[in-house]
């Protein structure tokens, strides 16, 4: 999810209402510039419509924060339920290396959010909370599937390295900690 931050209209589907219009462009600008960098005036502009027009559909800056946080759960809850194969399938398809090239490696929205939310936005730390269990349930879940012995220590296990990977590709602006981070989890789950 890269992309360059410009204040251009977002393009969308015809069938796409204002609303839809809107919390598409917060999607874009919060991912890649970030929440606090971003103004409700930028995502206005980025979404062809007035500042007042935004406030229609989203009250105030962290409702429109708690939306795309919403939808960005969705599609990784999407994503998850779309994989397919056997249990150790669907957690290596979690360690897939992005393509390298692709822009800016932003990192998990939800970090992020975290991150710049802390001491501003404190129901957004706690959506945030919330996702984060529900993301490392999922990942406890699979490994129920699994069939080991104590599917919630390497549920937790792997969810941490998951977490990791997506911090230092982050940090680093590389691909290279989801490969080794994909190769940690192989390595345990040969060891089940």
């Amino acid at each position: 999810m890269t992309s360059t931050a410009t204040t251009t209209a977002v393009e969308s589907s015809p069938t796409w209402g204002v609303r839809d219009r809107i919390l598409a462009a917060a999607m874009e600008l919060f991912y890649t510039d970030g929440i606090n960098a971003t103004g409700v005036d930028l995502v206005a502009a980025r979404a062809g419509v007035s500042k007042r027009t935004l406030y229609k559909y989203f009250p105030s800056k962290v409702n429109l924060v708690e939306q795309y946080l919403t939808r960005m759960f969705e599609f990784v809850v999407e994503h998850q339920k779309v994989q397919t194969g056997t249990a150790r399938q669907r957690l290596s398809a979690l360690f897939a290396v992005p393509q390298a090239g692709g822009g800016q490696m932003r990192g998990c929205p939800f970090h992020n959010a975290a991150v710049e939310a802390a001491a501003v936005m404190p129901e957004v730390a706690e959506f945030v909370h919330r996702q984060k269990e529900a993301f490392a349930a999922s990942i406890v879940a699979i490994c129920r599937d699994l069939g080991v012995e104590d599917p919630d220590l390497l549920g937790g296990r792997i969810a941490l390295i998951y977490e990791g990977a997506a911090a230092l590709s982050t940090s680093l602006d590389a691909v290279e900690p989801w490969a080794r981070a994909g190769a940690l989890v192989e390595m345990l789950l040969d060891m089940e």
